[in-house]
């Protein structure tokens, strides 16, 4: 079996996130908002494997954030989701997101290398440390509130996959936080899947640049983002490695900007504003992901892209959009709509001609 395609290519990356998620990315009271359900995402996923999108990227989510629609209280796990997507498609990569603290990594470590056998190497792993306090207690979980011992966690979490993935035969793992006897994992990937990872903090984007292949970071301002990037694969290679940086994005694409923009207020005048709120003040409260003195302007995206970057207008506005980030230095960026069936058809067509023309697709 070949490496996966993520860790070969060169073009700029695109794929999508939080499909398996009621309502996506968009925190809307609108009854036609996204329905997360199998029968939409198997949908989803054919469509994007046949327009060549590299990747899907799922949620990890317990418990929703309330309000009148409680928002992401209806997930997909994205364990089997990815195993169910990844055999009904072929070419695109699907992610499993998984919580360092909610999986143990014995188990993680075998159903990414099955998943690696059923998709002939298109499994990907999304690593996240914790940041939703609220969530972990609704599991009866502890999450450490500081974030050396979080990361400490993580790193002993994924440091056991790994030599899990590498090491023939059985070992024994006398940790800090795993004590194993004798344990061994087979079968094993051919190759290391790739990894994601979603840090803000100094202890989570050492972690990133130590494990990770793709960091992902927000895009609030393109010269900050520029400057960002040069930081963050900076600091990867001073740790050896090489690790590219990604963000995620919302689309809203219409023939006129006027409607494009007119979609924008809509789905603005139409918030579930007590979500927003548990959204924004639970990302505070527990996670560094985005930088303070841009709260109005983070509370605005939180609503219609979850905090993604907006590309927003005509599908050459759109297509203008994702060029400047990739010359900000971005690998690529995730897509989110409205509702990805029927708007996902329109970027197809409309939108990636005119990336491939440019050179980045």
């Amino acid at each position: 079996m070949r490496p996966n395609r993520l860790l070969t290519s060169n073009h700029f990356l695109l794929g999508t996130f939080a499909s398996n998620c009621g309502g996506g990315m968009t925190v809307s009271q609108l009854p036609d908002r996204w329905q997360a359900t199998w029968e939409n995402n198997l949908a989803l996923a054919r469509m994007l494997d046949e327009a060549d999108i590299d990747f899907m990227l799922p949620i990890a989510r317990w418990v929703g954030y309330r309000g009148e629609t409680d928002f992401h209280g209806y997930v997909l796990e994205t364990m089997t989701w990815a195993a169910a997507l990844l055999a009904h498609t072929k070419q695109i990569n699907v992610f499993a997101t998984i919580h360092t603290v909610a999986n143990h990594p014995v188990v993680v470590a075998k159903q990414i290398a099955t998943l690696a056998q059923i998709s002939q190497n298109r499994v990907g792993l999304n690593i996240v440390a914790g940041w939703n306090k609220p969530e972990y207690e609704a599991l009866g979980l502890s999450l450490p509130d500081d974030h050396e011992t979080r990361y400490a966690y993580a790193q002993e979490w994924f440091d056991v996959i790994r030599q899990l993935w590498d090491h023939e035969g059985r070992f024994d793992w006398p940790g800090t936080y795993f004590k194993l006897k004798q344990v061994h994992g087979t079968p094993r990937p051919d190759f290391h899947p790739p990894i994601f990872n979603a840090a803000g903090s100094g202890q989570g984007r050492e972690f990133a640049s130590r494990n990770a292949n793709f960091l992902f970071t927000p895009a609030m301002e393109l010269e900050r983002s520029r400057k960002e990037v040069h930081e963050l694969k900076a600091q990867a290679t001073a740790a050896g490695r090489n690790v590219d940086v990604m963000t995620f994005s919302h689309v809203i694409c219409r023939p006129t900007q006027a409607e494009a923009e007119a979609e924008w207020q809509y789905i603005l005048e139409n918030a579930d504003r007590g979500a927003v709120d548990n959204l924004v003040n639970l990302q505070f409260a527990h996670a560094h992901s985005f930088p303070h003195e841009l709260l109005a302007q983070i509370r605005e995206r939180m609503t219609v892209g979850h905090g993604g970057f907006p590309l927003v207008g005509t599908p050459e506005k759109v297509a203008d959009l994702i060029c400047a980030l990739h010359e900000a230095g971005f690998r690529g960026t995730t897509l989110s709509f409205f509702d990805y069936v029927k708007e996902f058809p329109y970027f197809r067509d409309e939108v990636l001609p005119l990336l491939k023309a440019r050179g980045i697709r």
